[in-house]
């Protein structure tokens, strides 16, 4: 087993190459979450325009999340078998497209079946790109790049906040969905810039009988790898999604004030990701996300019961910061403990079943809300699903570092 201190030398630095296809991977990520987020953020002006109450809304979102592993186990199995190039393509014009009809539907029941697609998308990207990325950049970068691929999807959430906080007071809702069809730009990037993995030349599977045996025959792995990403998605749905509520309802913020703290708290994730990315290139992955889960409980009463205005933005950095610290790590463990053969697939679909266990929990806050209030709930759901996590990240393997393709 090779480690970042053994890494060969043609892997030294980036290429032109590497630096594309991260840029490519970032961007996806970046555009999803964004696409992803208008719907958090718009949340009561959507129940509104549809006379639903606030819970139903935040079911979009739960569905959202639990049609991401559809788009996962197709998109993975094509990367796998036909490259990773080809399906990233497909996938970002598929979920711009229907991003794009989100801001026409006209009722709830279409926008619900159309959200319902759009996780499809969303599943589709993180795999795919995460694989192309990690599989060419050098393995004593790795955490580190690993961190700022990930953190595409708080850049996301900052991105749909300055849209929603510039277009929402103006022209509503509908139109912010017409800027996510953007990422289909994208394709035509990875198009031009970004080229194959040879990982995944050197590696393939011949048929798909190969493949699938390849798949079922680390059935063990990708018990562990959902059961972390069930956990993971705990940890950031449970932190984000309800947040904007959270200040609309028990700190009576306008929509300006809650795309402003959110901005912040994202730029915190941003920061968070790379930092914990880059200490787990030194000290590893599963240090460093324990480490930040620790660190993230005691952000707890700062983050949910802030005295003062002034504290609660302080509380809503440092949580993110943690809690996408945390995550920073992830592409890159999960890439490293997955064969070749299957990375494509693996990863992703793993990820995404585990967003499909932890789906529900925008619904239960949402409930429990509505007996209690929201920091309340969302202060209970965090310091449940951190310490579980930690316990979850501390039992797990490690193969930090190794050379992919060998």
């Amino acid at each position: 087993m090779k480690t970042n201190d053994t890494a060969s030398e043609p892997q030294a630095a980036l290429t032109a190459d590497h630096r594309s296809a991260v840029l490519a991977g970032f961007l996806g990520w970046t555009l999803d979450a964004f696409d992803f987020f208008l719907v958090v953020l718009s949340i009561t002006a959507i129940a509104k325009e549809f006379n639903r109450p606030v819970k139903d809304i935040a079911l979009s979102i739960t569905v959202t999340l639990a049609f991401r592993p559809v788009g996962a186990f197709i998109f993975g199995l094509l990367a796998d078998r036909y490259g990773r190039r080809l399906p990233l393509m497909i996938d970002l014009i598929f979920y711009s497209a229907i991003e794009v009809l989100s801001g026409l539907a006209p009722n709830y029941t279409t926008f619900m079946v159309l959200r319902a697609l759009f996780g499809i998308g969303m599943g589709g990207e993180w795999g795919v790109g995460a694989s192309l990325a990690m599989e060419k950049v050098p393995p004593r970068l790795r955490g580190v790049l690993s961190g700022l691929l990930q953190e595409g999807y708080a850049a996301g959430y900052l991105l749909a906040a300055g849209c929603y906080f510039f277009v929402f007071d103006r022209w509503g809702w509908r139109p912010m969905f017409f800027i996510g069809g953007l990422p289909a730009l994208l394709a035509l990037f990875v198009r031009l810039r970004v080229k194959e993995s040879e990982v995944w030349h050197k590696t393939k599977h011949e048929t798909w009988g190969q493949l699938g045996r390849g798949i079922a025959s680390h059935w063990k792995l990708f018990l562990y790898l959902t059961l972390l990403m069930m956990m993971m998605n705990f940890v950031s749905h449970g932190t984000q999604d309800m947040y904007p509520t959270l200040l609309e309802r028990d700190w009576g913020f306008s929509p300006k004030g809650r795309a402003g703290v959110t901005a912040i708290s994202m730029v915190g994730a941003i920061c968070g990701g790379v930092v914990f990315g880059y200490y787990s290139d030194r000290s590893g992955r599963r240090r460093a996300m324990i480490v930040a889960l620790l660190c993230a409980i005691a952000m707890i009463p700062l983050w949910a019961f802030s005295p003062s205005l002034m504290l609660l933005i302080i509380g809503a950095f440092l949580m993110q910061f943690m809690v996408q610290g945390a995550w920073g790590v992830i592409p890159a463990h999960l890439t490293e403990l997955s064969p070749d053969s299957v990375r494509g697939f693996l990863p992703g679909f793993a990820y995404q079943c585990g967003v499909l266990l932890a789906s529900s929990v925008v619904y239960v806050e949402a409930i429990f809300a509505e007996r209690t209030s929201y920091a309340k709930a969302m202060a209970l759901t965090a310091l449940t699903v951190f310490s579980i996590a930690a316990v979850v990240a501390a039992f797990g393997s490690e193969r930090r570092g190794i050379t992919f393709g060998e």
